[in-house]
């Protein structure tokens, strides 16, 4: 259409998503999710429906972007349920060290702030947080071992995932996440006994 400006979508998702995981929801302002987006309030509200729906949009793109990246991981050993944890902890530690994205998880920040969150957006966070326990839960599935000690494992990695980003964001060092993280994957291995 003439005489009206075009933005990609995907783009503008991008960069709100980077606002939103940087500030939090609380502190992310329409004014600088404009500025960072190039989009006018009603332009934002046109294309995205307010504040609350792009910040779930924003949690979508985020979590298929690293949620790939985590499922690829976790799928890439089958029969070695430890060598799969390990592997999404090696994606984990390379998210925190990547210099071109904000510290921490957008979804541990967002889950941190649920109080002020709508009801909606916190149903989102959750669900978003079910879905990394059931990616995890698959990965250590094992006929011989008992379902409860696997569901009770995939919670504590998704719970030491979370810890990570909280920790890297307080500036914790590399060294000591990757401490954080040989102890988790020898918890771990210890539950779950010797694979073959």
């Amino acid at each position: 259409m003439s005489g009206r400006k075009q933005f990609d979508v995907d783009e503008a998702l991008d960069k709100a998503m980077a606002v939103f995981w940087q500030r939090g929801y609380a502190d992310a302002s329409l004014d600088m999710l404009g500025a960072a987006t190039g989009l006018g309030r009603g332009s934002l509200y046109g294309a995205f429906g307010g504040k609350d729906e792009l910040f779930r949009r924003a949690l979508d793109r985020y979590s298929a972007m690293y949620g790939a990246r985590y499922e690829d991981a976790l799928t890439a050993h089958p029969g070695n349920p430890v060598r799969a944890v390990e592997a999404f902890f090696d994606v984990i530690l390379a998210r925190i060290d990547d210099p071109a994205v904000p510290e921490g998880c957008l979804v541990a920040q967002s889950a941190a702030q649920s109080a002020v969150l709508t009801s909606d957006s916190a149903a989102h966070v959750r669900r978003l947080l079910d879905l990394q326990h059931a990616r995890v839960r698959a990965a250590l599935d094992d006929p011989h071992a008992d379902p409860a000690t696997l569901d009770d494992l995939a919670t504590y990695i998704v719970a030491i995932n979370q810890s990570l980003a909280v920790l890297s964001r307080a500036g914790t060092s590399d060294r000591e996440l990757r401490t954080v993280v040989r102890f988790a994957c020898e918890t771990v291995a210890s539950r779950l006994g010797p694979t073959d």
